[in-house]
């Protein structure tokens, strides 16, 4: 018979490479790791580890419990908050990524709904940008992943195995310094920005914003690119380049020095909540999601 804490150990020592990191971790001695670990490869009756002097490897069997490790332990910890939760203990645990537009717009509202209707439930707040933070979700280190996809890329991601929560679509928007030729039109076409300069934003944006010039016939000249959207919008404004971002991202800065022009034709972005089925049935995950669906529709 297979324990939840056998496995957690087991998912430890695959992660830090040896028993004393894994002790660390797990806050328990290394003997502890040791001792958990045979009575685990006792259980399934086969090794799990190879040691070769202070290396460390999973054997073939080892590997195929780590992989099925996450979704067991995100079921134990679905059980685990329900059961809890019908006790009456009205105490719950959310474990949230988001991409930092997200962070920075949708999560401050819905965290503060969330905060005021259950006192009880703790969140905490990572950031990363898909496909990191989806991964993230699958391999059980967290337990909602707010992340984006663009409308018709190439190699969108799939999905299948996860609940999916639209939340809002959101189109992208062309940034340009205020004295910039197009500073005061109604819209503008990206082929019209075919000679500029550009601010290119995260990697995935970044490779968006390259499918979208090609396809208009062109290949942007990138000669700033920045994760951060304020150092976006500061390049634009000091007549540095321009730029293409999602209007999420223009709400969450102030554009000093820069306008923003509607982008024709459309490129959009679908946002999305992001769990596992187990976890979408646990009260505080199922709260979450739905303060996050209403801090969109505001």
């Amino acid at each position: 018979m297979i324990e939840a804490r056998h496995l957690r150990v087991l998912r430890a020592v695959a992660t830090t490479g040896s028993f004393s990191a894994a002790g660390r971790e797990l806050g328990c001695t290394q003997p502890a790791v040791s001792q958990q670990m045979k009575a685990l490869e006792a259980s399934v009756g086969t090794p799990l580890l190879i040691r070769s002097g202070r290396e460390m490897r999973l054997t073939q069997a080892g590997e195929a419990l780590v992989r099925h490790a996450a979704g067991i332990l995100a079921g134990l910890t679905a059980a685990e908050e329900e059961v809890a939760a019908i006790a009456g203990l009205r105490a719950g645990r959310v474990r949230l990524v988001s991409f930092p537009s997200g962070s920075s717009t949708l999560v401050p509202t819905a965290l503060a709904a969330l905060r005021a209707e259950h006192p009880g439930t703790r969140v905490s707040l990572e950031e990363a940008e898909p496909p990191q933070s989806v991964a993230l979700l699958r391999e059980g280190d967290c337990d909602l992943a707010l992340a984006f996809r663009y409308e018709g890329a190439a190699g969108a991601e799939e999905w299948d195995d996860l609940v999916v929560r639209p939340l809002l679509t959101d189109r992208l928007v062309a940034l340009v310094p205020e004295r910039h030729r197009l500073a005061r039109a109604e819209s503008v076409a990206i082929g019209e920005l075919a000679t500029e300069p550009w601010i290119a934003g995260c990697p995935r944006c970044r490779g968006q914003l390259v499918e979208v010039c090609e396809s208009a016939g062109f290949t942007p000249r990138i000669d700033f690119a920045t994760d951060d959207y304020p150092a976006v919008v500061g390049l634009v404004g000091a007549g540095l380049g321009v730029a293409v971002l999602p209007q999420l991202a223009v709400e969450s800065v102030r554009p000093r020095g820069a306008r923003t022009v509607t982008l024709e034709p459309a490129v959009r972005r679908e946002i999305v909540a992001l769990t596992l089925p187990d976890l979408a049935q646990v009260p505080a995950v199922a709260a979450t999601l739905e303060q996050l669906a209403r801090a969109a529709n505001r």
